[in-house]
């Protein structure tokens, strides 16, 4: 057929396989010859049954994400599926590897699908900021419910090949040589004789529908969207399976795809789903890596033991190491607690937890992490005792382990400077908590070697994470920025407006919360020690932590919280401090609105992020924003700071700038010059950013 698509007839059995690496996308050079083999087959009276598998390590894994936006080349995917409903004979899916997306509505239009036991299925389209386009809203809930098919698209969750039999998605499951069983599986469908019911026209399911169920549950996940249209349109695109004709159904979500995909919201989730596979990408990809057998921690406080959980979660082996017993036996208790929570909500079996915890050994001697080929201290945030620890790594680190610090804002090359290896150092900065958080700041030093840092990269996708390669500052990106987006925080409040006023604007504009909400929920003291530490002040903040008042943990901060709760109310108290600092100031309070918390917190964040660009500490615009919404809570729907900068006009972001500028004096509003040259260009690729 063509390099794309092949035939081969086992004996009666038709087996069409794409071949496509490496995901086995649905590009138009796969759907053509596709097309005509199924045509083909459809009417060879040779043929009883037909096979669809692919090449490869996986079946379909989706769309070819590239064609989105552009002229759609016929065959599309929804007139392949068209047509396999109109064949007859059998037809069958053989899935391993994922079905995803285009790829598993390529399987709905099969009467029957067959899967290997490792196999996941899903329609994570909403991660994309748009919906099932080739019918899956449509057909799923025919299979599964309406109920579960929106749990399933909503989400965009893949699950296993053992969920997906017991939910009636996959008709067999077997644990080796799937395509021997999937023929075998074709041939005895085929021996037993028809008629075969495509997925369109199988409605008892649908029949069973409980709406007053299931609007409760599409009203539940609607909640959980925070302004994505996706999930909504995904919700509303499965209800019309229910309710409407299964043409009409199939017509209104085509015409829901169509709007989501030329929707800022969905250009920005593309721009993230290609920003974060860019991030990883390092010049020279054939640098070699050294192996990583066993890692080891120094810490198990929060940070540290949520990083040692991070490493076992990944399947490493991990020394943990502490300066006391004490200290270690109540590190490993909190583990062990963490990981109850998760069996308890059932995200993990009890056999799992086991075998994580075997993973980890205890020891309070440096000797134990002598056979450790990464090393990542996460003790105190001081300079002093951060080099105390290395030079103690190294005396007993082996020649070639990597070591890495988990500074949020200490120079890594002052530290890697201090020991007889500084190209073994680097940075690995988690985010806490370090076992949930995704993202993973690789902080690249003066003297890092190059196959230290692919290593790095290589392991952060190994245990989950979304890396990003960044250099040396203050602060790093994110840190950095943040302190940017915050340095007018406290003017705004004696300026007149109050806490509640700047996270409403925040939480308005798609943040999961605000400033100070967030602030009381890290604690107060955190941000306190580092300006001690650093001869700075924070006339509002320093004051409610001399009184005390470290956020939720003490149950005030700048909000008041009640026994063991965890959204805060307004503080009379707070307000009468901030007037009485802004008295004491001579300003006269005024009525700040949601425009002006916006233009004085997130243009300063945009402007850091030129900056930063400027003096090559990140290497691309896109990891900024993988950066931003990874760790910070950026809205996914704006696409991160540096897009968003786009989408809002970043000649508006200059002006705005400009005009706070002559208002303040302050340089955090004196507009980047990549940032003008952004307003006058459209682009930020300059000579500074290569």
């Amino acid at each position: 057929m063509s390099s794309s698509v092949s035939v081969v007839n086992e004996n009666g059995v038709a087996l069409v396989t794409i071949d496509n690496p490496p995901v086995n996308a649905l590009s138009f050079h796969v759907r053509e010859p596709l097309m005509q083999a199924l045509v083909a087959l459809r009417d060879d009276a040779s043929v009883a049954a037909i096979v669809i598998a692919c090449a490869g390590r996986t079946f379909v894994a989706g769309a070819d994400i590239t064609e989105f936006g552009k002229p759609v080349q016929q065959p599309d995917l929804r007139a392949i599926v068209a047509m396999l409903e109109t064949i007859a004979k059998p037809t069958v899916a053989a899935i391993h590897g994922t079905a995803l997306g285009g790829g598993l509505e390529l399987a709905l239009g099969c009467h029957f699908r067959v899967a290997d036991a490792g196999a996941k299925l899903g329609l994570p389209e909403v991660k994309l900021g748009i919906l099932p386009g080739g019918g899956g809203t449509v057909r799923l809930p025919r299979l599964v419910g309406a109920v579960k098919a929106l749990k399933m698209i909503v989400s965009g969750t893949p699950i296993g090949a053992t969920e997906a039999h017991a939910a009636g998605l996959v008709d067999a499951v077997f644990e080796r040589d799937l395509i021997t069983h999937a023929v075998n599986f074709a041939r005895e469908i085929a021996r037993k004789g028809g008629p075969f019911t495509p997925v369109r026209d199988r409605n008892d399911l649908l029949g069973e529908t409980d709406l007053a169920a299931f609007d409760a549950e599409a009203a539940d996940l609607a909640k959980k969207a925070r302004g994505l249209e996706a999930p909504i349109a995904c919700a509303q695109a499965v209800r019309n399976a229910v309710t409407l004709p299964l043409d009409e159904a199939l017509a209104a979500e085509r015409a829901l795809f169509v709007k989501l995909v030329t929707s800022d919201q969905s250009r920005a989730q593309r721009h993230l789903f290609f920003a974060e596979r860019e991030a990883a990408k390092l010049p020279g990809k054939d640098t070699p890596k050294r192996g990583i057998a066993r890692v080891g921690v120094i810490g198990a406080g929060t940070m540290g033991g949520g990083i040692a959980m991070a490493f076992a979660n990944g399947g490493f082996p991990v020394t943990l190491l502490e300066t006391s017993e004490a200290a270690l036996q109540r590190g490993l208790g909190t583990i062990d607690k963490n990981y109850t929570v998760s069996v308890l909500r059932g995200s993990l079996s009890e056999d799992a937890k086991r075998q994580r915890l075997a993973q980890f050994k205890g020891s309070t001697d440096y000797a134990d992490l002598a056979d450790c080929d990464l090393i990542i201290e996460a003790v105190f945030e001081d300079m002093a005792v951060k080099k105390e620890v290395f030079g103690k790594l190294d005396a007993v680190a082996k020649p070639g382990a990597i070591l890495a610090t988990n500074t949020s804002y200490l120079d890594i090359n002052e530290i890697a400077g201090s020991i007889p290896r500084p190209q073994d150092v680097l940075g690995l900065h988690f985010f806490s908590p370090a076992n949930v958080m995704k993202l993973l700041e690789i902080v690249r030093a003066e003297k890092t070697a190059p196959d230290a840092l692919a290593t790095v990269v290589d392991m952060a996708r190994r245990i989950g994470k979304v890396a990003v390669v960044v250099g040396v500052c203050h602060g790093f990106v994110g840190n950095r920025m943040l302190a940017a987006r915050g340095s007018e925080s406290e003017a705004l409040l004696l300026e007149g407006a109050t806490p509640g006023q700047i996270d409403k604007a925040f939480t308005d504009f798609g943040w999961p919360m605000g400033p100070f909400q967030m602030g009381d929920l890290a604690g107060l003291d955190i941000g306190w020690r580092n300006r001690k530490a650093r001869g700075l002040t924070a006339v509002i903040a320093d004051t409610l932590c001399e009184q005390g008042r470290f956020g939720q943990k003490t149950g005030r901060g700048f909000y008041l919280y009640e026994a063991g709760a965890r959204a805060g109310v307004p503080d009379p108290e707070v307000e009468a401090l901030i007037r009485d600092k802004a008295a004491e100031r001579g300003i006269e309070p005024r009525a700040i609105g949601a425009e002006e918390i916006i233009e004085r917190t997130l243009y300063p964040l945009v402007n850091e992020g030129a900056k930063i660009l400027e003096e090559k500490i990140a290497a691309r615009a896109s990891d900024i924003d993988v950066v931003w919404v990874n760790g910070y809570g950026f809205p996914i729907g704006k696409g991160g700071p540096m897009f968003w900068a786009g989408l809002d006009g970043a000649a508006r972001i200059v002006e705005r700038l400009d005009h706070w500028h002559q208002q303040t004096g302050k340089d955090v509003f004196k507009p980047a010059p990549l940032l003008r040259r952004m307003a006058e260009t459209g682009s930020w690729e300059t000579d500074a950013t290569a």
